[in-house]
């Protein structure tokens, strides 16, 4: 695995390289947004660890700049911040993970092992902060209209992202393509309003659907 951190405390990233290096993951480590999005194309990255908080761009900013730039690899906020509006916005603008700086070291890379894979990993202590901030932007009728209009085998994935499951187990669990389960995540999205996997997990888990899914696999 190859990490980009991208993070302007020297102490930090010094040490976080020297942790990951020594569990043989190769990092290549930057101190300011500038450097990093230049070494985003030199080094292509499995993953980019962003620190929110940088002078001149900020991490979000960032963020939102690879994405313009169509940069698909995993990129993952590594911060002390556990603001609910830090966490929405960095999902909503691609992130696939959320990691908080004091997380344990093993925490830390089986998240980083879990977003290469393809899931969205939030620190379990935002979990709360998570589900408060969807139930926040709750739309009312709008999201009972929205999870009304799931079909059953939507509703069925829709369970599967709610145990943090990828597209390809997924698919191996269904019997179908990964592209098939693409298009249904898609669906799921657009039909309840959200913008990530993780939004859309935690809708079903406070709404209590996949107790009552039709076709779920028990």
């Amino acid at each position: 695995m190859r990490v980009l951190l991208i993070d302007d405390h020297a102490l930090f990233r010094f040490g976080l390289q020297e942790l990951l290096e020594r569990r043989g993951i190769e990092v290549v480590a930057v101190g300011d947004a500038a450097s990093g999005l230049q070494r985003v194309s030199e080094t292509e990255p499995d993953v980019v660890l962003l620190d929110m908080r940088m002078p001149q761009l900020s991490g979000l900013d960032l963020l939102r700049q690879l994405r313009a730039a169509h940069q698909t690899m995993p990129i993952a906020m590594l911060t002390t911040s556990a603001e609910e509006r830090d966490v929405i916005d960095s999902l909503q603008s691609g992130a696939q993970g959320y990691l908080l700086k004091d997380m344990e070291p093993e925490a830390l890379i089986a998240a980083l092992g879990e977003i290469v894979r393809g899931r969205t990993v939030v620190a379990p202590e935002l979990a709360i902060v998570l589900a408060k901030a969807v139930q926040g932007e709750s739309r009312g009728a709008q999201e009972e209209n929205g999870v009304a209009d799931l079909t059953p085998r939507e509703q069925q994935i829709l369970c599967h992202l709610a145990e943090g499951q990828s597209n390809k187990a997924i698919a191996r669990h269904l019997g179908i393509t990964d592209g098939t389960v693409k298009l249904h995540v898609k669906a799921i999205l657009r039909k309840l309003d959200v913008h990530s996997r993780v939004e859309a997990a935690v809708i079903a888990v406070e709404r209590g659907l996949c107790e009552r899914a039709p076709g779920r696999d028990l």
